[in-house]
């Protein structure tokens, strides 16, 4: 897991720089889950998000950037996983005449490559105890709900530490 925080955020780390600071070593089927506080926030906002303040905010992963699609491929991750709204930023409107993906991200994992997406995953604490201990390697199984014909799913994600 690795923790893409607020203070992160404001500093302006790329995803690669992230992954070296916190040595983490991504293999093959591995789940890459991506701790960055915001369903965090949300729930210490009780049920009265500030509209503002999410926005300025959240993070993501920038589609538009060739190198986060070919890590991906790189990385043979058979899950990205975060805690905020889209592991992807959601779009506003396409453009007139826009022809292609609205989340290209989303196309990219779920449609060409066959990989698991996760959202709004509730992080902090697992993330916390990994962190305390040095760690960010731990089992994780997260088996959906059986709803056959369907296109998503919710999980019930279990971590063993």
């Amino acid at each position: 897991m690795m923790g893409l925080d607020e203070s992160v955020a404001r500093r302006g780390l790329t995803l690669r720089e992230i992954i070296d600071a916190d040595k983490v070593d991504i293999r093959a089927g591995d789940m890459v889950l991506l701790h960055t506080g915001f369903a965090t926030k949300i729930l210490e906002w009780n049920g009265k998000p500030d509209a503002s303040r999410i926005q300025a905010m959240y993070p993501y992963l920038d589609a538009a950037d060739d190198g986060i699609l070919q890590w991906i491929i790189d990385s043979q991750l058979s899950a990205l996983i975060a805690d905020n709204y889209a592991v992807e930023e959601r779009p506003g409107k396409p453009a007139p005449g826009h022809h292609g993906a609205l989340l290209p991200l989303h196309e990219h994992c779920l449609f060409k490559l066959g990989i698991h997406l996760g959202e709004l995953w509730h992080l902090t604490p697992l993330a916390e105890w990994l962190r305390a201990r040095g760690r960010y390697r731990f089992l994780l199984t997260a088996p959906p709900l059986r709803l056959p014909g369907a296109v998503g799913s919710p999980v019930t994600p279990v971590a063993t530490v």
